[in-house]
C-alpha cells in the first residue's frame, strides 16, 4: 500500500464533555490534494492536528499507509506541515531555515546543499537564500515554509491556512504556485481554509465539515452543483444560493410572502428552494415567473450584484456588466435543472423536482420581442 495514503476511521476529539471532531471517516489517495473547509469552530483544524500527531483523538484509529499511526509522536509520521503563521525562526537565514530540520536529523552537508539549491529553485528562493525572515514580503516567507517542507521529501504534506495572512493578490498567485508544485511533486495534501475560493480553485475533493461532522465529501463541482444540505449550499458561492421558504399555495409550494406562483410541488411544503444568483434570470412577460422588484444594485465591474424582494424575502441576483435597475418591478425565473429543493432537516431532496419558470418553446416564440425590449430597456436603461 502507498506510504502517502491517509485513512481516518470513526475518529473523534473531545474536549471535556464536547465534541470538536465526531465520529468523522474519510480517506485520502495518494497524490490527493484534499481540502478541509468550513467556518471557524467546525474541527477542520483539530482534524488536521490529529494527522499530524499534534492532538490526540479520544476515539477511532488514523493511518498512513498500512500503519496505526493513532498513538504515534509527530516525527514518526512520515508527513511536513505548513502552518498558518509560517513559523520561521528570526534569527536564521533563508537558507538556514529550509534545511534546519534535515540537520536535525543529521543529514550529510553535502546532500543538504544540493536538496536546498534545487527546492530555492523550485519556489524561486535562489536570490534570498541569505536573507532573513524579517526582510522578506509575506509571499517569500510562505515559500520558505514551503521550502522546508518540500526539502523534507516527505510524501504527505498537512497545510493549515497557510494564506490567511496574505493579501487577496498574493493569495491569488500562491494559491497557482502551491497547486503547481503539489502536481509537480506529485504530494498528498491536506489543506485546511474556511476560503471558499481556497478549496474551489486547489482542491480535487473538499470535505465540508459543521459542527465537527462531514456535512458533504466530493468534488468542488459536486459541492457547487448538488449541495448536499442547506448549509453547504449557503458556504459554496459568492454570493450563496439564494434559500427560500416554501408555503403551501393553490396549485403547488410557493414561496413565503408571494402566493401566486408555485415553484415545486405540495409535498416541498416546510422545506426550503434554492437558487444560486447567476442562474435567475429577469423576465419580460407577464405570465411567467415570479414577481419581484429591485431593492438596489451593487456595480462590482464585470457584473453587477442586484438585491430584489420577493415576498417576504431578498434574494440575490448576478447581472453580467453594469445595470442601473434599482425601484424597477420585473418578474424572475430560473431553468428547473438550476434550481435545489433541500427539505425541513435541511438536507437535499432528490425525490422532487422544482418547477420550471422559463419560457417554453411555445413561448419564446411569441414572446421573443416583448422580452428582448424588456431586456433593453431593463438592464440596459438610456443615460
Amino acid at each position: 500500500m502507498n506510504q502517502s495514503r491517509i485513512r481516518l476511521e470513526r475518529v473523534t476529539k473531545r474536549w471535556d464533555a464536547t465534541a470538536a471532531v465526531d465520529n468523522i471517516s474519510f480517506d485520502v489517495t495518494p497524490g490527493q490534494f484534499v481540502i478541509l473547509l468550513g467556518p471557524s469552530g467546525c474541527g477542520k483544524s483539530t482534524t488536521l492536528r490529529m494527522i499530524a500527531g499534534l492532538e490526540e483523538a479520544s476515539d477511532g484509529h488514523i493511518y498512513i499507509g498500512e500503519r496505526d499511526v493513532t498513538r504515534l509522536p509527530p516525527g514518526d509520521r512520515g508527513l511536513s506541515m505548513v502552518f498558518q503563521s509560517y513559523a520561521l525562526f528570526p534569527h536564521l537565514n533563508v537558507a538556514d531555515n529550509i534545511v534546519f530540520g534535515l540537520r536535525s536529523r543529521k543529514v550529510p552537508k553535502a546532500e543538504q546543499r544540493e536538496r536546498l539549491a534545487k527546492v530555492a529553485e523550485l519556489v524561486d528562493l535562489t536570490d534570498y537564500l541569505h536573507r532573513k525572515p524579517a526582510q522578506l514580503s509575506g509571499g517569500q516567507r510562505q515559500r520558505v515554509a514551503l521550502a522546508r517542507s518540500v526539502i523534507s521529501e516527505h510524501p504527505i504534506c498537512l497545510m493549515d491556512e497557510p494564506l490567511s495572512n496574505l493579501d487577496a493578490r498574493l493569495r491569488s498567485d500562491m494559491r497557482r504556485e502551491i497547486k503547481a508544485l503539489q502536481s509537480r511533486l506529485n504530494m498528498t495534501v491536506v489543506y485546511v481554509t474556511h476560503d471558499q475560493v481556497e478549496a474551489m480553485s486547489m482542491g480535487d475533493r473538499v470535505i465540508l465539515m459543521q459542527h465537527g461532522q462531514i456535512v458533504q465529501d466530493g468534488t468542488p463541482d459536486e459541492l457547487y452543483n448538488r449541495p448536499a444540505s442547506a448549509f453547504a449550499a449557503s458556504f459554496i458561492g459568492s454570493p450563496a444560493m439564494n434559500l427560500l421558504p416554501l408555503v403551501a399555495g393553490d396549485n403547488g409550494a410557493v414561496i413565503e410572502g408571494e402566493p401566486t406562483t408555485p415553484v415545486a410541488p405540495l409535498a416541498a411544503v416546510g422545506g426550503q428552494l434554492g437558487v444560486r444568483p447567476e442562474d435567475i434570470e429577469l423576465r419580460h412577460s407577464a405570465a411567467h415567473g415570479v414577481t419581484a422588484r429591485v431593492l438596489n444594485d451593487e456595480y462590482l465591474g464585470a457584473d453587477t450584484i442586484a438585491h430584489l424582494a420577493v415576498g417576504e424575502h431578498t434574494l440575490r441576483i448576478r447581472l453580467s456588466g453594469r445595470h442601473a435597475i434599482t425601484g424597477q418591478t420585473c418578474r424572475i425565473g430560473w431553468p428547473a435543472h438550476a434550481a435545489h429543493l433541500f427539505g425541513d432537516d435541511g438536507l437535499r431532496r432528490d425525490d422532487l423536482s422544482p418547477y420550471h419558470l422559463m419560457p417554453t418553446a411555445e413561448t419564446t416564440a411569441t414572446s421573443a420581442s416583448p422580452f428582448s425590449s424588456f431586456q433593453d430597456a431593463v438592464l440596459h436603461p438610456p443615460r
